[in-house]
């Protein structure tokens, strides 16, 4: 099957993070925008609404192709750092949101999830996990494939959360301080994430830095 080029992939729907009614102090350009995040990639972007329409936190939207209620333009990607104190507030909770709703795909990543290279493991680089809580994992998905995140808490004593865990994970990629994105993109180079609406394809899928994940079909997205 032929895959979509992952530097044409791109977002249908979005959580909203913070809705600025008159836009970004500072702009010269006064309208109304929302900052989102990706329901599949973890994209954070920054989109011109329609004046008079509201949003609300964690409202959903719907930002792919075809016709978008109440969204005039899709400016483009924004970094971590650009967000606003509330959006940033948001994260965590539009992610565990995200994660929660999609909880399959995470526990088909513990099930799948290979070597990075002869010395570290992809599993590694969530947090809480070392050698110990690896092997352990790695006994257990070799006996029987996880089926949930309850049975994957049940099995591995002590791990934590994996909700929190991958939530914890997410966020620090979101950042933009990671060598390795196995689920968000890496962050936007600042001549290269506007005209998000211009490029080609709508519809992408996690990402990475030099690592590429080994859990099926969630691969990288490059911009």
């Amino acid at each position: 099957m032929n895959e979509v080029p992952v530097a044409t992939r791109k977002e249908d729907y979005a959580l909203v993070l913070d809705y600025l009614p008159i836009g970004n102090s500072g702009e010269a350009r006064k309208e109304p925008i929302i900052q989102v995040i990706g329901e599949h990639y973890f994209t954070l972007l920054e989109i011109v609404v329609t004046p008079g329409k509201a949003f609300a936190p964690l409202e959903r939207v719907y930002i792919g192709k075809g016709e978008r209620q109440n969204i005039a333009q899709i400016r483009g990607r924004i970094n971590y750092d650009k967000l606003t104190s509330t959006a940033q507030r948001e994260i965590d909770t539009a992610v565990r949101q995200i994660v929660k709703s999609r909880e399959a795909e995470f526990v088909a990543f513990l099930n799948r999830a290979g070597s990075i290279n002869i010395r570290a493991h992809s599993l590694e680089l969530l947090p809480g996990i070392g050698k110990k809580y690896l092997e352990e994992l790695l006994r257990q998905r070799e006996q029987k494939p996880f089926e949930s995140f309850a049975d994957v808490s049940t099995r591995v004593s002590h791990l934590g959360d994996p909700t929190e865990i991958f939530v914890s994970r997410i966020r620090e990629e979101l950042k933009g301080n990671e060598k390795y994105y196995m689920f968000s993109k890496a962050p936007a180079e600042e001549h290269f994430d506007r005209g998000y609406d211009r490029r080609e394809g709508h519809g992408y899928t996690p990402r990475e830095g030099s690592y590429r994940p080994t859990y099926g079909s969630r691969d990288s997205y490059r911009r």
